[in-house]
C-alpha cells in the first residue's frame, strides 16, 4: 500500500515538473515576448523577421572572427619612427575581401559611371574623370615604364592584377558603389524590384541602398515600373489584401526595410586595427585560450622563403629582395613577378586572405597619427570619425540629390571628384541638436580628437587661430578657381615642420617596391588621401551583424 502511494506521489511530482518546465520555456518565435502579440503579420498585425538566418558572406568576402590581440611591432624599429608601440586591442568579427580589388573590378565601376553619367554631358563630366585611376604613377624620369602607363589598367592581361593609381577618396567611393550594386541585385533577385530594374538606367534613376531604406519611392527616380517588384512584393500584397476588404484590394508597393534583414551592411575600407588583425591570422599559434609566440609575417616562421619540398626556396610574397632585384634571375624567379602579380599567386594566410604581405600596400580607413590612443579606447579602434545626418526637407522627408545636384570636391592637386551623386541622400554635419549634454561625443569631425585639436596642443587656452598655431604644422597648398581654369599654388613657407595633418591616411603592408621589413603587418606608413602611387591598392571590409560567431559554431580546442 505504501509502495502504491509512493508511486503516485512520484508520478504527480514528475507531471508537475513537466508543466512547470513548459511554462518556463514558452515559444516566442512568432510572438512578442513583451506583449504576446503575433509578429508575423498574418492577422493584420505588425510584421517582423522573427526567424532570421545569418546571411552568407557578401560577394568576395571571407569571415574573420574577432578577438583580442597585440597591435604593434614585434621586431626592432630600425626606421626609428616610434609609431607602432605594442598595445592590446579587441576587434569585433567582420568580413574582408580575400584579394585586393582588381583592375577588372574597378573597370566594372568605371563602366557603370560612364553609362549612368556620360562624360560627354558637361554637368556629369567630372564624375567619370574623377574616378579614373592615375595611370601616370608608373612614370619614372630614369625608367622606361610607358607600357605600364598605357596597358596596366585596361589590357586583359592585367585584369586580375590589383588596381593601383587609386587614391584613398576614390577607394571609398568605389566601396559605396559596390554596396549599392550588391544590394540592388539582391532586391531584384528577391523580387522586391523589377527583374531588370538595374538595366537601362540613367542619371535620373540611380539606386542607392540608403535612399531605398529611407525614401524608397524616390529610388530609380520614382519609376513605378521598376519599383513595383516581382514575386515577393506580390506575395506580401496578397497577404495584406486577405486581411483587408476583398472588394477594395490595395496595389501599393511593398519595400524592403532594415528590419527585414535582406540587405548587406556597407562595403568599406577596413580600419587599421582590423587590417592588422586579419593580416596576422594568429589562429595558427593559438593553444586553447592564448597565443603561443608571435608572428612576424602573415605566415608562420621568421623567413620569407618556402620550406616545402615542391617550392623550397621560393618567396612567399611579392616584394623587392635587394637593390636591383625584384624577382630573381632568369629561369629561376624567386617570386614569379617583377611588378605586381596576379591576385592569388601566393598561398593565403590562415584566414584565407591573399597578399596580406607584398604585391601592393593597401589603404585603410584611419587618419594617421604617430600613436594609438589606447588610454581612451581599446575596442574597435579607429581614428577618422565624421558624424553626419540626413538633410530633411520642410515636409519631413529626406532630401535626395537630383540629376542637377551633383556635389563635387576640389582636391589639393586641383582634381575634381564627385562626393554626392544623383539618387543619394544629402548629408550635413551634426550640430548642438545631437551633441547637447552627450557624454560620449561632442562634435561632428573627430579626426584630430585628442591629437591635433586645440585642446591637445600647447596653444590650449590661448585662443590662437592662426595658420602657424596648429599642432601639426603641415604645408597648406592652395587651389582657387579662375575663369575657365584653376590656379594651383604651392605652400612656399620654410616654417613647416611635418607632413601630418587630417588629410593623410594610413596604408599597410609591403608592396612589390618594398624590402622584407615592410611585410610585417604591424608597420605603419601614411600618404595624402588625395594622392596615389604605383604600389598602393586596397581591399574592402564589411561589419558582421549579430553574434561574434555563426550560429551553431562551437569553440575550438
Amino acid at each position: 500500500m505504501k509502495l502504491k502511494n509512493l508511486r503516485k506521489v512520484g508520478i504527480t511530482m514528475v507531471a508537475a515538473l513537466a508543466v512547470a518546465s513548459c511554462n518556463n520555456s514558452r515559444d516566442y518565435s512568432d510572438s512578442s515576448r513583451a506583449t504576446g502579440w503575433d509578429l508575423t503579420g498574418r492577422n493584420g498585425g505588425p510584421e517582423f523577421n522573427t526567424d532570421y538566418d545569418e546571411k552568407e558572406p557578401a560577394p568576395g568576402l571571407v569571415f574573420i572572427e574577432g578577438g583580442t590581440y597585440t597591435m604593434g611591432r614585434v621586431q626592432d624599429d630600425v626606421m626609428h619612427d616610434w609609431n607602432n608601440t605594442p598595445v592590446q586591442q579587441h576587434i569585433q568579427s567582420f568580413y574582408m575581401d580575400e584579394t585586393e580589388v582588381t583592375n577588372l573590378m574597378y573597370l566594372e565601376y568605371l563602366n557603370y559611371l560612364k553609362q549612368m553619367f556620360p562624360p560627354t554631358d558637361q554637368k556629369y563630366s567630372n564624375i567619370y574623370k574623377g574616378a579614373l585611376p592615375d595611370t601616370l604613377v608608373w612614370r619614372n624620369p630614369l625608367g622606361f615604364l610607358e607600357n605600364m602607363v598605357n596597358d596596366y589598367l585596361r589590357h586583359p592581361a592585367y585584369q586580375n592584377y590589383p588596381v593601383v593609381g587609386v587614391n584613398w577618396i576614390q577607394a571609398t567611393e568605389f566601396s559605396r558603389w559596390r554596396t549599392d550594386r550588391v544590394n540592388e541585385k539582391i532586391a531584384s533577385d528577391e523580387g522586391f524590384t523589377a527583374e531588370d530594374a538595374y538595366m537601362n538606367t540613367d542619371a535620373t534613376s540611380n539606386f542607392t541602398t540608403e535612399t531605398y531604406l529611407n525614401a524608397p519611392s524616390k529610388v530609380y527616380g520614382g519609376d513605378e515600373e521598376k519599383l513595383k517588384g516581382g514575386r515577393e512584393t506580390q506575395r506580401k500584397i496578397d497577404r495584406q489584401n486577405r486581411n483587408n476588404d476583398p472588394d477594395n484590394p490595395e496595389e501599393k508597393n511593398i519595400f524592403v526595410k532594415k528590419k527585414d534583414g535582406v540587405f548587406y551592411p556597407e562595403y568599406r575600407l577596413p580600419t587599421e586595427s582590423e587590417w592588422e588583425y586579419a593580416a596576422l591570422a594568429q589562429s595558427s599559434i593559438r593553444e586553447y585560450n592564448s597565443y603561443k609566440g608571435r608572428k612576424k609575417y602573415p605566415w608562420d616562421g621568421d623567413y620569407t622563403r618556402s620550406g616545402k619540398r615542391k617550392s623550397i626556396g621560393d618567396q612567399k610574397a611579392n616584394f623587392k629582395q635587394a637593390v636591383g632585384d625584384y624577382g630573381g634571375i632568369q629561369g629561376w624567379s624567386d617570386d614569379n613577378a617583377d611588378i605586381t602579380a596576379e591576385v592569388k599567386s601566393y598561398e593565403p594566410n590562415d584566414y584565407g586572405l591573399y597578399d596580406m604581405a607584398g604585391n601592393v600596400s593597401e589603404w585603410v580607413a584611419d587618419v594617421y597619427r604617430p600613436r594609438i590612443d589606447v588610454s581612451f579606447n581599446d575596442f574597435n579602434y579607429y581614428r577618422g570619425n565624421v558624424y553626419t545626418r540626413n538633410v530633411i526637407n520642410e515636409d519631413g522627408t529626406v532630401k535626395v540629390l537630383g540629376a542637377d545636384d551633383v556635389k563635387y570636391d576640389t582636391l589639393s592637386d586641383g582634381r575634381i571628384v564627385a562626393r554626392g551623386l544623383p539618387g543619394e541622400i544629402e548629408k550635413e554635419a551634426i550640430d548642438e541638436k545631437e551633441t547637447y549634454l552627450r557624454t560620449n561625443f561632442s562634435r561632428s569631425d573627430n579626426k584630430d580628437f585628442r591629437d591635433g585639436d586645440k585642446l591637445s596642443s600647447r596653444y590650449f587656452g590661448q585662443g590662437a587661430t592662426g595658420d602657424d598655431e596648429r599642432m601639426y604644422n603641415s604645408p597648406q597648398h592652395q587651389v582657387t578657381a579662375a575663369q575657365d581654369s584653376l590656379n594651383r599654388e604651392y605652400d612656399k613657407s620654410n616654417e613647416r615642420t611635418t607632413l601630418i595633418d587630417n588629410s593623410v591616411r594610413v596604408y599597410k603592408g609591403g608592396s612589390w617596391r618594398d624590402r622584407a621589413y615592410w611585410l610585417d603587418p604591424a608597420q605603419r606608413r601614411y600618404f595624402p588621401q588625395d594622392m596615389s602611387t604605383d604600389f598602393i591598392g586596397f581591399r574592402n571590409a564589411m561589419s558582421k551583424t549579430g553574434s561574434k560567431t555563426f550560429k551553431g559554431r562551437k569553440a575550438r580546442n
